[in-house]
């Protein structure tokens, strides 16, 4: 293997395992010194600017769409002097990016994810330079300063959503915008996501390139210095519309490192190129390393570096017709067509399994559909952009032509996304694996390898999937407890044999919402059956269908399962103990456990003193009679929602998940 990739790729790793050991951590004036070490709530007041338009709570946050109100909760985040927050509303109020704000209310650290194949919002702020959350109780506005770049940024993505729609005007905005300012409906962005094909929806290279390329053929008889300066003045304008995301300023970097080589007679290495402005950005801002859109960002670009044109090549060779040439033209179309997308997704793929635990099986027929439209598409609405900002009445009449287009490529997302298995869940590997897969990987897609130390990697890669599998079959039973900011609730996943069940105890979005986040981790598709305890009927029955082939409800006066009724698929069973009580016994396997989630249900246990199990789940804790029996007569193994009063030891056997935690028995 030629050394000369092998030295830019060693420096960077360099470069990204420093910036990975060091950890995310707040300045010295950063608003998390106002808890004085603890975790609050402390009335404060802040005073600073607004870094976007408040976004609904449930919708994506920094980095994803924001829109500037809507009902319900809302957050937007607040530059301090000395660092940032996040401002939480109970309704969007009518603010702006830019303008400077007093709040007070309570200030508290946000809560940590109980579980780390769970998202939380402390460590989505921490992503974000935040570490704390403000419940705003009053609100005053300081100032209002000009904002041309953020206005005319709203103005380009209403003016096509008004003129085009929310699917097809969205879409447009995005090609020019980039997704990250411009509000695109949640079905739109999950089908993207689930074909392959969310880079298009986000400002990156492609969207440099294509603009790039457009000014620079409009300069060609110009001389150099005005061509330099058409390049900057389009790199700039690019910039200011997409803002400062990682992928923008990496796509800006390379671009101007390109362009002044270029124009000054030289040719710089891609890799070369690629590794100095990864290595810049981090030491600028170490913290875009934990962000997944620089890491998907960087990792495309590698591949299309170091493995497209010798994929090309490769496919060029074997790819049937004849030589290039006149005959041959589909093969010289279709090669480099299909080098693209397939360099692309090899070495996003740890990524891809690291982040989320799934796989866009048809990414690769995807983005050869799409790529024929996605080059007049985003040249189509970067000349719009200017119509919507100069003459916005001609918009609607000129967009025509163009959503045609884009509705074609809405069905090309839409249909892919609908076929089936159009994702693998595969589940999020363990990181030492992926990081294994990651070196194979390297040894397979890297030009020049020999042919030994491939079939070492193909070998090492087989080991790595087989032993993921063996995970992923193996029996367990995980238990999430959230107690705090609100009433309990605990989530109890039986997995077997690549299948799982579950038990919560509360029927809520959020809870379901958890769930599905919990299977897709796993790898699970779907759960075969889930048993909802809470008295209280689901507010979203849809999306606890979606999660399972039954499901079994207590709230809204359903009746629950009689004493000795089971719900049960293969391998996995729980059974009612009592009538007037939710105990339970869970069948994992050949593993037995007693559920008691509630008071009553403890009190059935201690009464009758059920067949013996190897483990029971405490929902509460127990009272001390209730304690002492389990201790003579109970199992073995006692799981306990929450912990018992400080200073109190856990007996033996005993294990407490805190007031917000997680428990695995594997």
């Amino acid at each position: 293997m030629p050394r000369s990739p092998l030295l830019p790729l060693l420096l960077l790793l360099v470069v990204l395992v420093q910036a990975q050991l060091r950890p995310l951590q707040p300045g010295p004036a950063d608003p998390l010194r106002l808890l004085a070490g603890g975790d609050g709530p402390q009335p404060v007041i802040l005073h600073g600017r607004l870094l976007a338009d408040p976004a609904a709570a449930g919708a994506p946050a920094a980095g994803e769409a924001r829109q500037a109100t809507a009902p319900g909760p809302c957050r937007v985040l607040l530059q301090t002097a000395g660092g940032r927050s996040e401002l939480g509303f109970p309704a969007c109020p009518a603010l702006r990016e830019g303008w400077e704000v007093r709040v007070s209310g309570l200030l508290r650290r946000p809560r940590p994810a109980p579980h780390p194949l769970l998202a939380g919002p402390a460590e989505r702020l921490a992503r974000q330079g935040a570490w704390t959350r403000l419940a705003v109780e009053r609100l005053e506005v300081l100032r209002r300063p000009p904002t041309p770049i953020a206005d005319l940024r709203r103005s380009i993505a209403e003016r096509f959503v008004a003129a085009a729609g929310p699917e097809r005007g969205g879409l447009l905005a995005a090609l020019v915008l980039g997704s990250a300012v411009v509000p695109l409906p949640a079905e739109l962005r999950a089908d993207f996501r689930v074909a392959g094909l969310s880079h298009a929806l986000a400002a990156s290279g492609f969207h440099l390139t294509v603009l790039l390329g457009a000014v620079l053929a409009i300069g060609r008889g110009l001389g150099r210095w005005a061509r330099l300066g058409l390049g900057a003045g389009a790199m700039a304008l690019f910039l200011l519309l997409a803002g400062p995301q990682p992928s923008v300023v990496r796509a800006v970097l390379m671009g101007a490192i390109a362009l002044v080589l270029l124009e000054s007679g030289r040719r710089g290495r891609p890799l070369g190129i690629l590794g100095l402005s990864l290595a810049g950005m981090l030491l600028l801002r170490p913290a875009w390393l934990h962000d997944v859109g620089f890491q998907l960002s960087a990792a495309a670009t590698a591949g299309l570096v170091l493995t497209a044109r010798p994929l090309e090549q490769a496919l060029a060779r074997r790819l049937p017709g004849g030589p290039p040439g006149p005959a041959g033209w589909w093969r010289s179309w279709l090669a480099p067509a299909l080098a693209v997308p397939v360099a692309a997704s090899l070495w996003t793929l740890p990524l891809q399994l690291l982040h989320f635990g799934v796989v866009p099986l048809y990414a690769v027929p995807a983005n050869l559909l799409a790529a024929p439209l996605l080059t007049p598409l985003t040249l189509g609405a970067m000349a719009l952009a200017a119509v919507a900002v100069l003459v916005p009445s001609l918009l609607a009449h000129l967009l025509v032509p163009l959503g045609w287009l884009a509705q074609l490529l809405l069905q090309l997302a839409h249909g892919v996304a609908g076929l089936p298995m159009a994702q693998w869940q595969s589940g999020r590997p363990l990181p030492l694996l992926v990081l294994l897969f990651s070196l194979a990987l390297l040894a397979l897609v890297l030009p020049g390898t020999g042919r030994r130390l491939q079939g070492l990697a193909a070998g090492l890669g087989i080991g790595v999937l087989a032993a993921h599998l063996v995970l992923l079959g193996g029996d367990q039973l995980l238990l999430v407890h959230q107690g705090e900011g609100g009433p309990p609730r605990d989530l109890l996943l039986a997995r077997h044999r690549g299948r799982a069940a579950l038990v919560s105890t509360r029927a809520d979005g959020f809870s379901c919402r958890q769930a599905g986040q919990l299977a897709q981790a796993l790898g699970v598709a779907r759960f075969d059956w889930t048993l909802l305890l809470d008295p209280v009927a689901a507010d979203d029955p849809a999306c606890w269908s979606l999660q399972a082939g039954r499901v079994l409800a207590y709230g809204g006066g359903a009746a629950p399962l009689a004493a000795g009724q089971r719900l049960a698929s293969r391998g996995l069973a729980v059974e009612a103990l009592a009538m007037d009580s939710h105990a339970l016994r869970l069948q994992l396997g050949r593993h037995r456990w007693l559920l008691l989630p509630d008071r009553q249900a403890q009190t059935t246990w201690r009464l009758g003193r059920p067949a013996a199990a190897e483990g029971v789940w405490l929902g509460v804790r127990p009272r001390p009679a209730e304690q002492r029996a389990l201790l003579a007569h109970g199992p073995p193994q006692v799981w306990l929602s929450g912990s018992l009063p400080a200073g109190a030891p856990l007996p033996r056997g005993w294990r407490a998940s805190g007031a917000s935690g997680a428990l695995t028995a594997p």
